[in-house]
């Protein structure tokens, strides 16, 4: 049985990430498996991270609303607080336990999620994917092709 946890899940706050990446790491639990929440149809979570209310209990204007994770930074997030063990996730971490007042939990210590020093060669940003570049790279103008034969003549081969 291999563990599966999803990151960014409506209803979850950073809190609650930065809770269950202590609980894990309490319980030696290093998770690869991790997967950042998709709106996919027909589910109850779906419904939960468009209206931002909680389906199963009546909805109506007053109703409390839902904590869903819509920003890019904040998903990123999540999923690092569950993979708190891989060193290229520890300077977003150190950023955010800094932000969140816990920065007690940066060290070298075993009650500290994270240590102090970063290791060489790792959470350094990965260059943007090839496709990313090519959409903002600058295009050369399109050139209509020129054709010998006149318009309305082909050449035949004979």
């Amino acid at each position: 049985l291999i563990p599966y946890f999803i990151a960014a899940h409506p209803g979850t706050t950073d809190r609650d990430m930065l809770n269950l990446a202590l609980w894990l790491k309490r319980n030696k639990f290093r998770l690869d498996q991790v997967q950042t929440f998709l709106p996919t149809p027909m589910a109850i979570a779906t419904a939960m991270y468009h209206s931002e209310k909680n389906p199963l209990a009546k909805v109506g204007r007053a109703s409390a609303t839902v904590e869903t994770v819509r920003n890019a930074r904040q998903r990123r997030l999540h999923k690092a607080f569950l993979r708190y063990h891989d060193a290229n996730n520890w300077p977003l971490l150190r950023e955010a336990l800094k932000q969140m007042g816990r920065a007690d939990l940066i060290g070298n210590g075993h009650q500290q999620l994270i240590p102090s020093f970063q290791p060489p060669g790792t959470g350094t940003r990965r260059p943007p994917p090839a496709s990313a570049t090519a959409k903002t790279a600058p295009r050369a103008p399109v050139r209509a092709a020129v054709s010998a034969a006149p318009a309305g003549t082909r050449s035949r081969k004979r």
